[in-house]
């Protein structure tokens, strides 16, 4: 039989979803070594929420590989470096500010990864397309889970040099509104299937319209406590799920 060239596209993608299984598999296997070396109660929480959601992200992903109808092998090079990447998390030459580094670049390439294989989905068939459609709940989360990170990344990071706490600054909260506003956009997605499409690029632009907006904010005032107070009331709007009537 000639292999044509979109059979060589929808093998691509069955390859690129095998790898995406294989660091989610990774994520859930770091995310446990982080938790288990992790010198602080308020990051291992956060730690193993986290944890719980890429355990259900698994899920998700090997739902969405049957769906597909096309198994395939990991690519050479993911098998190549997840070994390494094991390696260097379980060893002691990097502090955990440092692991926790490099667990926030891998679930970035992660969500960037699913984003690029729905994308591609979209330009190969729409049957595909429906098939690989729950990867957005995934994408989202480790959307949010990336700015959770780069918060935790701060606390860890000053309490390594210094012994203290961070101060709660502006972009703290910008990180926080980022993950709060990102979790409500994949519950809009796996929630409303006649909002497909809403997609993942147009949503995520929300993630940086949000932060434009809150920069005009902060460009339009002097007061402190103006700023606090918006930035207060902005995470608790999201924290607190009254965007939820979105979801219905």
């Amino acid at each position: 039989m000639v292999t044509t060239l979109d059979d060589t596209k929808r093998l691509t993608i069955a390859e690129r979803l095998a790898d995406l299984r294989e660091f989610q598999n990774l994520i859930i296997s770091n995310d446990q070594k982080l938790i288990d070396a992790c010198p602080y109660e308020d990051i291992r929480e956060r730690l193993q929420n986290m944890l719980e959601d890429d355990r259900k992200n698994l899920g998700i992903i090997e739902t969405v590989i049957i769906q597909y109808g096309i198994q395939s092998e990991p690519s050479a090079a993911t098998k190549t470096f997840i070994p390494q990447f094991e390696q260097m998390m379980s060893g002691d030459e990097f502090t955990f500010y440092q692991k926790l580094i490099h667990h926030e670049l891998m679930k970035h390439g992660q969500s960037m990864s699913g984003i690029v294989i729905h994308k591609a989905a979209q330009q190969v068939g729409a049957d595909i397309e429906v098939a690989i459609g729950p990867l957005n709940t995934v994408n989202f989360e480790g959307r949010a889970h990336q700015e959770q990170l780069k918060r935790m990344l701060e606390q860890v990071g000053v309490r390594e040099m210094t012994g203290q706490d961070a101060d709660q600054g502006l972009w703290a909260r910008v990180q926080d509104a980022i993950a709060a506003l990102s979790g409500v956009a994949g519950s809009i997605t796996t929630q409303n299937t006649d909002k497909q499409d809403m997609n993942i690029q147009t949503l995520i632009r929300l993630d940086h319209n949000k932060v434009n907006t809150i920069f005009t904010e902060i460009g339009a005032t002097k007061d402190p406590q103006k700023l606090q107070e918006y930035f207060g009331q902005l995470y608790y709007k999201f924290k607190s799920g009254s965007l939820g009537n979105y979801r219905t």
